[in-house]
């Protein structure tokens, strides 16, 4: 759960954090607190990233490590999303393909795009490749399909 506060004149902080509203785990909240100590709600924003998206990385995890994390997000959602950036969009593709080989999966969309990036060393902006591959259950696709007779028999 990722929370932000902000706090404004407070001369307490723990006044202000005592104050506090509870909120979802998909959203940020902004507490701005006047001099008293008391706490209100400047903004609650959603988090942009759905929760069957995987982020995957070439170097962080092994192959077989997406592929297990997507065959349980498959069973849990009945769908997963694999995104990757630059050089870790082979990585996607071969998770993608071994899960539609097994039967487990069937392509529903894929997206390319490009997404500029700041270097933090240098602080120039680099185009990145950006790929996202949204698979669904095969099992589904399987029970609401029909198959349809032909009229050469």
């Amino acid at each position: 759960m990722e929370a932000s506060l902000v706090v404004a004149g407070v001369t307490d902080v723990t006044e202000g954090v005592k104050n506090m509203v509870k909120v979802d785990e998909n959203e940020k909240l902004v507490v701005v607190a006047c001099n008293g100590g008391e706490g209100k709600i400047a903004a609650t924003e959603s988090k942009k990233q759905s929760k069957n998206r995987i982020k995957v990385s070439n170097t962080k995890r092994p192959f077989i490590y997406y592929v297990v994390l997507a065959k349980k997000y498959i069973k849990q959602y009945k769908a997963v999303e694999l995104s990757a950036l630059g050089m870790a969009i082979p990585t996607v593709v071969r998770v993608s393909e071994f899960l539609k080989r097994k039967g487990l999966a069937v392509e529903k969309k894929i997206s390319l795009s490009t997404v500029s990036t700041k270097e933090d060393e240098k602080g120039r902006v680099v185009e990145k490749a950006q790929i996202a591959i949204v698979l669904e259950s095969a099992a589904e696709l399987a029970e609401t399909s029909v198959e349809i007779p032909s009229k050469d028999c």
